[in-house]
């Protein structure tokens, strides 16, 4: 498989999860059942995997400590905050919110004193990431987009990826446990801490297009682009696996389109487009200057 083909495999996988998302809680599925079903399959799929590779689960108990702070963050909260966006926000709309975890991310290392030099154009690129949002919901048309409980839980769970990432480079990877291992035992972990999570949003009654929705979601769109992306990070460097990251919004903004039928604006798309650069402008690093011989 080539790496343009491999790419294109793993952001129609990854950015197709806002489809199913949405086709779930059309068909009678709640946010809380869709989080657990999700970490559930996606879970068995890395386990089988970790296990055809012979890596088994962690066995020391201070990773386990730090996986439950890595699985509620990155997965456990998120999930569900995706599947309580998507009930009023289109699938599209929330792949292109989803694109704005660099910006949180960047946020969070100013905050925290990680991010010292602050370049021209990283804060022209955070201020036009977030202007870009705020021409996807145009607050000043009077119509609450922006503040809705629905855009306001998507941007959350955006967010609460920034304090995973954060918080996993820091305390758990690079711990010489075994990838697929350790995203397994993540997972794992997530179905656990999503268990409450089916108390809410009352009685689940899904049709069996949620089903399959839901089963898609979790085996494909979640276990399985863990591994791929695990894998294109090995194989082919951060830099290829970060590509991926801005092919997810057009690949949910076009599934969302011509599938659920959601309006394609032109604000819509103007929206995404200056996100997008936004958070190209971010990941840009400052080039430092050799001294002349």
């Amino acid at each position: 498989m080539t790496s343009a083909i491999r790419m294109g495999v793993l952001a129609l996988l990854w950015g197709s999860g806002f489809l199913w998302i949405k086709l779930a809680l059309d068909h009678g599925l709640t946010p809380g059942w869709i989080t657990f079903v999700r970490c559930l399959l996606g879970a068995g799929v890395l386990l089988a995997l970790a296990y055809a590779a012979g890596q088994g689960l962690p066995r020391d108990r201070g990773i386990w400590g730090r996986l439950v702070v890595a699985a509620f963050f990155c997965n456990a909260l998120p999930f569900f905050l995706f599947g309580v966006g998507e009930q009023t926000v289109d699938s599209g709309v929330a792949g292109v919110l989803n694109a704005t975890t660099p910006l949180w991310s960047l946020l969070i290392g100013l905050g925290l004193g990680t991010e010292r030099r602050l370049s021209p154009a990283r804060l022209g690129g955070l201020v036009l990431g977030f202007s870009g949002v705020l021409l996807i919901f145009a607050p000043w048309s009077g119509g609450g987009g922006l503040m809705s409980l629905g855009a306001l839980a998507l941007l959350a769970a955006s967010a609460s990826y920034a304090v995973a990432f954060a918080y996993m480079a820091r305390r758990l990877t690079g711990r010489g446990t075994a990838p697929l291992a350790l995203s397994a035992a993540q997972l794992l972990t997530a179905t656990v801490l999503s268990v409450p999570a089916l108390a809410s949003g009352g009685e689940a009654r899904p049709t069996w297009t949620g089903v399959l929705a839901v089963v898609v979601l979790g085996i494909f769109a979640t276990g399985l682009t863990f591994h791929l992306n695990y894998r294109m990070i090995a194989e082919e460097g951060p830099t290829s696996a970060a590509t991926v990251g801005y092919l997810l919004p057009v690949v949910s903004v076009t599934l969302g389109a011509l599938v659920l039928d959601e309006p394609l604006t032109p604000r819509v798309v103007a929206g995404m487009v200056v996100v997008l650069v936004g958070v190209g402008l971010t990941r840009r690093v400052p080039r430092v200057l050799e001294p002349a011989a």
